[in-house]
């Protein structure tokens, strides 16, 4: 059996490091000079044939470089030829295109390889069945070997040392004290493994970390030096970080005066910074840096259990921006993609899940613009509900990640299950909203990737599955207990620290004055078994008075506010205390003061239940209490619920100068009406009928703004000449002379030409910009309907005679049709289908509604003449036309919706 390797950079010796250097430095000077030369001829440069062992110079975009490589395993499909090479002068693997790697020239040849291979003296391994790929290992004997391909065949037996601060540990005899080695002595005596010796060891967190700068000193002759980001990542191939249980932390975050509670199988060492964080060098570069400048508390927890391939949830309010995951994400994936892409099987290695379409596609412009697409090959797949569309589609066999929405995957799953066999890694973004909408295709997925977990193949077995987002769900204590066996669970949000740790809530109202004297009614200052209650309020000033209340009955009672700063200690060390039956312990502080005691509290704290007294001053918060409240178990007082219905009421009484919600308009209900910033309720002065209310219409879309909403011109035979006549006359009046707007107004309108034809224009808002040298102005072109931004040199001076010209742009919406998979808003593929379909094409429609200046249409169909006859055929109606494109479905109660709506607003005038 041969024994552990290591690779090594090996340098001369003391005396001589410096002009060694300088050679291999002048070598790879030489080689970029000469591969990066235009003028030579790039396809002589190309290797002709590749095998196994053969020495070439390869690209590593990492540095940017061209290097000496040796071809260990060649894969080679349908698309293209990759190779997995061993960079011969720095001692990492790469995976490249066959299209970057050129022939070496023997000029490049003369230097040896700065690669050495040794082997650690007097030990073998216990069964390391991990081939590096794995990075895992199980300890039952007898020993298998573990090869580690390098150049040499006569591996150099040393003793290894490493020097941490100022202690110095011999890393064979510390393998054995791990029991991930024997001596070989014990091996000779037929030493074998008890059950107790089976048990894991752990490794410090830290151990991940790729910015670590720990020298090593490996005791042979010369000296010979091996960096620390080096040798921790080639001997992760064969140390095992198996899990253990580890109990819950609360930890004080530092900086940012939040609260953190870390709840981890493993001890989690937190980063500070970018700086520090584990993630690979080249995701600490570029504007994304910039973007998201500053790691929040959860990212400084969450990160390195990421990095490290840790099964991870975490609930935090920036969790909606793909930065908080992506970087720790990638790190792992990109260390283990090189070993997964030599399996057997072909299809992506990990998926994104995103809610909708519109995260998706942020998701998978943030993978290109940190450019890791050219190694992962990631892609964004959205598929409709056609039956044949996920059959047909084929994925690049060379796709590592995937971005996509639970719908689709499931839709890929149903046809192409077998390209999914060695996905090994699952990131579930917003996972609160995965699983509200879509619950049954997220039990599917996650059953996929969980049997993928047992019985994948033995290269791709190491799982990660990683869950972001805002809120606690009951769905993710499924997640937890079904699918994330040994999590990191990290929590910064405190509400949903609540929800996570199942404690009751108990909601009582009262009146203001009232307060005090039901607290101290639901007090047991006598209790059988000892307890401790933490009073918050408002102010110092209301813990004074709860204080002088719960004083007058004797109880035992703490008191601290930012006034009592010299009294914290004190405080604190009663607090602490083990107390014994009949005993109660009160302690009051305000809601906000000095963050130091706050995170002693939180930390010392162990609730059992939570009793939130609600008042009249608690007006403002009583909406977002009911909202977090209805989603535990709590009994929901009925005054509670009839008190936000009024201010909910409220609210909508001052929404009144907004537009009618368009969501309300085009699929019958508001997908998020707590916030919604337009009305809700229909106004009879507002949305009171302008048009046609019923009947057959002829009308044009000039402007498609969605799949199902567009705006154009209602053609009425006895008005049609009056508006042509204006179009005649201002293409006349223009084309003698065309006046600039003088003064550009908020409200007043204008002519803007596009092509040959004149718009009249509106005015929605004038910018006030003093730094660019033409100001934009938007405008709403009110004979299209569309709004847009326009220089105000564009604008042109409107005679007044055309301003009393009724607008012609009419809001028309294609009845009983939503878009599908739950999405919010139609998917640009759909509205650019159906917007070359039907843009300034007459269309003959049917009225069954109109609110204001908007018609309902059901059907609206494009008519055809046929030649020499009056007969006429329907070339095709658009609402089906939607339903073709397999990303829409029916919305019956779509009318039912409106009416209810139309009678509400009789009710309320009437």
């Amino acid at each position: 059996m041969d024994p552990p390797t290591i690779l090594v950079l090996f340098y001369l010796g003391p005396g001589g490091e410096t002009d060694i250097v300088e050679k291999y430095k002048h070598l790879m000077l030489q080689m970029n000079l000469f591969y990066h030369d235009v003028t030579k001829d790039q396809q002589e440069l190309k290797p002709s044939v590749l095998e196994e062992g053969q020495v070439c110079v390869v690209y590593w975009s990492v540095l940017q470089s061209w290097c000496r490589a040796v071809v260990e395993s060649l894969i080679v499909d349908s698309v293209c030829c990759t190779a997995r090479c061993l960079l011969v002068d720095h001692g990492e693997h790469l995976v490249v295109s066959s299209d970057q790697i050129r022939v070496v020239t023997q000029n490049f040849l003369q230097l040896p390889f700065w690669v050495k291979r040794l082997h650690l003296m007097g030990i073998k391994p216990t069964t390391l069945q991990v081939d590096v790929l794995e990075e895992r290992a199980n300890y039952t004997l007898p020993p298998q070997p573990v090869v580690l391909l390098d150049l040499a065949t006569d591996p150099t037996p040393i003793m290894l040392y490493v020097t941490v601060g100022n202690i110095k540990i011999c890393v064979n005899d510390d393998l054995v004290a791990k029991k991930f080695a024997l001596y070989n002595s014990q091996l000779a005596a037929g030493y074998e493994l008890d059950e107790v010796d089976q048990e894991p060891v752990m490794l410090p967190a830290s151990i991940l970390k790729q910015t670590a700068c720990t020298t090593t000193r490996v005791a042979v002759p010369g000296t010979h030096f091996l960096s620390a980001s080096c040798w921790v990542r080639l001997f992760l191939k064969w140390l095992n970080p198996d899990l253990l249980d580890h109990d819950p932390d609360v930890v004080p975050s530092g900086p940012s005066k939040s609260t953190v509670l870390v709840h981890s199988a493993l001890p989690v060492e937190p980063c500070s910074s970018w700086d520090d964080a584990p993630i690979m060098e080249h995701l600490r570069r570029g504007w994304w840096r910039a973007q998201y400048s500053t790691l929040s508390p959860a990212d400084c927890y969450s990160w390195p259990a990421m990095a490290r391939g840790c099964n991870t949830l975490v609930i935090s309010q920036n969790s909606e921006q793909p930065l908080s995951y992506l970087a720790p994400f990638l790190t792992n994936i990109l260390l283990s993609s090189i070993f997964t892409c030599q399996t057997s099987s072909k299809g992506p290695i990990a998926v994104v899940l995103c809610s909708g379409w519109e995260k998706a596609q942020v998701v998978y412009d943030l993978l290109e613009e940190i450019k890791v697409n050219q190694t992962l090959h990631s892609i964004i797949i959205l598929l409709g509900l056609k039956e044949d569309e996920a059959k047909a589609f084929k994925i690049p066999k060379n796709c590592l990640l995937l971005v996509t929405t639970p719908f689709t995957l499931v839709r890929l799953l149903s046809c192409h299950c077998f390209l999914f066999l060695r996905l090994s890694h699952l990131v579930l973004d917003e996972a609160d909203r995965l699983f509200t909408l879509a619950p049954e295709q997220m039990v599917t997925i996650l059953q996929h990737f969980q049997k993928g977990n047992l019985k994948g193949e033995p290269m791709s077995r190491c799982h990660q599955l990683v869950a972001v987002a805002k809120r606690w769900s009951g769905h993710m204590g499924h997640l937890l207990a079904n699918y994330m066996p040994h999590p990191c669970i990290v929590l910064s949000v405190l509400e949903e620290v609540a929800l996570y740790a199942d404690i009751q809530q108990i909601v009582l109202v009262t009146m203001e004055s009232k307060k005090s004297s039901e607290l101290l009614d639901l007090l047991d200052l006598n209790p059988n078994i000892g307890q401790k209650t933490l009073v918050i309020t408002r102010s110092a000033l209301e813990v004074e008075e709860v204080f002088k209340a719960l004083s007058s009955k004797s109880a035992f009672c703490l008191m601290v506010h930012e006034t009592l700063t010299h009294r914290f200690d004190c405080v604190m060390e009663q607090w602490r205390e083990d107390i014994g039956p009949s005993t109660h312990i009160i302690l009051g502080k305000p809601l906000f003061e000095h963050q130091g005691c706050h995170d002693l509290i939180c930390a010392d704290s162990c609730l059992s239940e939570s009793v939130l007294f609600i008042s009249e001053r608690s007006t403002s918060h009583s909406v977002g209490i009911l909202h977090y409240l209805e989603r535990t178990c709590a009994q929901l007082p009925p005054q509670l619920l009839s008190f936000v219905q009024g201010v909910l009421a409220a609210r909508e009484e001052q929404k009144m100068d907004r537009p009618l919600c368009s969501y309300l308009k085009t699929i019958g209900v508001c997908r998020d009406s707590s916030g919604c910033p337009d009305r809700h309720r229909l106004i009879y002065h507002l949305d009171q009928p302008l048009l046609p209310t019923t009947g057959l219409i002829e009308v044009q879309p000039l402007y498609v703004k969605t799949a199902s909403v567009f705006y154009g011109r209602i053609i009425r035979k006895e008005c049609h000449d009056d508006f042509q006549s204006m179009v005649t006359d201002l293409t006349s009046h223009y084309a003698e002379k065309k006046l600039a707007a003088r003064q550009v107004k908020e409200g007043g309108l204008y002519v803007v030409q596009e092509a040959t034809e004149f718009h009249r224009v509106k005015i929605l808002s004038v910018s006030d910009r003093s730094d660019r040298l033409f100001s934009s102005n938007v405008v709403w072109f009110i004979d299209v309907g569309k709004t847009e931004e326009v220089k105000s040199y564009q604008l042109l001076e409107l005679p007044q005679r055309y301003h009393s010209v009724p607008s012609q742009a009419v809001e028309m919406i294609v009845c009983g049709v939503r878009p599908a998979d739950s999405e919010k808003d139609w998917h640009p593929k759909v509205t650019r289908a159906i917007r070359e379909k039907i843009q300034g094409v007459p269309h003959q429609a049917r009225v069954v509604f109109t609110l204001g200046r908007t018609v309902f249409l059901d059907p609206m169909v494009c008519v055809a003449h046929i030649p020499g006859m009056r007969t006429v055929i329907n070339e095709y109606n658009v609402h089906t036309e939607i339903l073709n494109t397999g990303m829409a479905v029916k919305n019956p109660d779509h009318l039912d919706l409106l009416r209810a709506l139309c009678q509400e607003m009789g009710h309320m005038s009437g």
